[in-house]
């Protein structure tokens, strides 16, 4: 599906504030709420609109730990993998999972409550799939963080 100028400032808008109605996101935009719906409608149909969630704060959920964890493998047969990727998905702390390109196999974003919760995960990963190297880097600030993308 090809997007219009119209398409990126509806999806600004539910990028900002997915809880807007429709009439709201119709105002911001410059259109009626007919047309907008079409619009998300297709867009959802297309794939280009996933999952609606809502953003919750972790540090006042009690999350206070952010670790990104660097995990090297000298693994790299598909039953490996397989029994990895099946970990990282039943591990509710890990937030993302990225496979790398360079010296570095995967890059994961760890919320824990703090670092014995983090410890517990770790001895749960490595008890479950063999890692050849776990370095573990503490966020002492998150600067900036989203999820929306530059439209």
């Amino acid at each position: 599906m090809k997007i219009d100028d119209t398409d990126r400032k509806i999806l600004v808008e539910l990028q900002r504030d997915a809880s807007q109605s429709l009439d709201e996101i119709a105002k911001a935009v410059g259109s009626s709420k007919t047309p907008v719906w079409n619009r998300i409608r297709k867009m959802r149909e297309a794939g280009i609109i996933g999952q609606h969630t809502v953003l919750l704060d972790a540090e006042a959920l009690g999350f206070e730990a952010c670790f990104f964890v660097l995990i090297r493998t000298s693994e790299h047969e598909a039953d490996w993998q397989r029994k990895f990727l099946t970990a990282l998905q039943e591990r509710p702390e890990v937030q993302e999972a990225h496979r790398l390109a360079g010296d570095i196999d995967y890059i994961l974003k760890v919320r824990v409550k703090n670092a014995r919760a983090y410890d517990a995960f770790y001895q749960a990963l490595i008890s479950e799939v063999k890692v050849h190297n776990v370095t573990a880097l503490l966020s002492m600030e998150e600067i900036k963080t989203t999820v929306a993308l530059p439209l």
